[in-house]
């Protein structure tokens, strides 16, 4: 039995639709919110997930990355966004409120902020949901992530920050969010492999197949089907060469933050370790 992970956004569901829609024998699926599914594979509770790209970084010695799947963007992500009743440069000592949920996007708004634009906020950490409003309850700036981020319905006079797109153009470079990591010896690599097929083929499908995948989904994730469909089509589920530089340029700009130790290379499920890297 495999322990898999499974994030609550609809971000996550083209790679898992096969196994959320058809469940088969062997894949046991726990569902939750980034945040959460960081500390149950730390745990030991879930065995593989999509945890949070920074999550590898603090823990490089005991994950491994599944190879080919991602949940990332080149440019604008959509549901990674930063609120600000603010323009950007006014936010240096600015208290900005950071969703609980999130990981990866707390550590690319600070570098974004404090790297790129040489912005100190200080952070406090909020509860997302489609009621709160953290800055009508004093913070200056907020950063939503996921469903909760395409949902809301931004008030007058805010400006809206795409973290996705402020990255690619900087760096020039997609952005990894999301890695399906795992704590699974190389002696389980046969059903990670297995696993990997049935994501590989779900991915295949599910874009394929993007807006009538949504109408089926309309009332898990309650967004408009044809906008969750353009939504998915404008990710990037696909871990190659480019992505995977954004990874590791990631964690250099994470590591000069002190958010992570150094990490010198990705540990590949089924490659060699001195071809982890490549």
């Amino acid at each position: 039995m495999i322990r898999l992970g499974h994030i609550v956004y609809s971000n996550c569901f083209p790679i898992h639709a096969s196994l959320i829609e058809r469940p088969r024998a062997g894949v046991e699926v726990t569902s939750d919110i980034p945040s959460a599914l960081n500390r149950m594979l730390r745990d030991g509770q879930i065995d593989i997930a999509p945890c949070s790209s920074i999550e590898y970084a603090r823990n490089a010695d005991r994950y491994r990355v599944l190879p080919s799947v991602v949940i990332g963007s080149r440019g604008p992500v959509q549901s990674i966004l930063l609120e600000t009743s603010r323009p950007l440069a006014e936010l240096d000592g600015a208290l900005i409120a950071a969703t609980s949920a999130s990981a990866t996007s707390v550590v690319l708004m600070r570098i974004l902020l404090e790297i790129r634009f040489g912005i100190k906020p200080r952070l406090e950490r909020f509860t997302q949901s489609l009621e709160a409003d953290p800055i009508n309850d004093g913070a200056t700036a907020t950063l939503w992530i996921g469903d909760t981020a395409l949902q809301r319905k931004f008030p007058p006079r805010r400006e809206v920050y795409d973290l996705g797109e402020l990255w690619t153009e900087w760096t020039g470079l997609p952005f990894a969010f999301a890695l399906w990591q795992t704590s699974l010896g190389p002696e389980h690599d046969p059903a990670l492999r297995a696993l990997l097929r049935d994501f590989e083929e779900s991915r295949r499908s599910s874009l394929e197949n993007a807006l009538p995948l949504a109408e089926r989904n309309v009332t898990r994730f309650d967004i408009e089907p044809r906008r969750l469909a353009r939504y998915w089509e404008s990710l990037q589920y696909d871990l190659d060469h480019a992505m995977k530089a954004g990874v590791m340029r990631f964690y250099e700009l994470a590591a000069e933050l002190g958010e992570c130790p150094r990490v010198d290379r990705l540990r590949i499920v089924g490659e060699a370790p001195d071809s982890a890297g490549a």
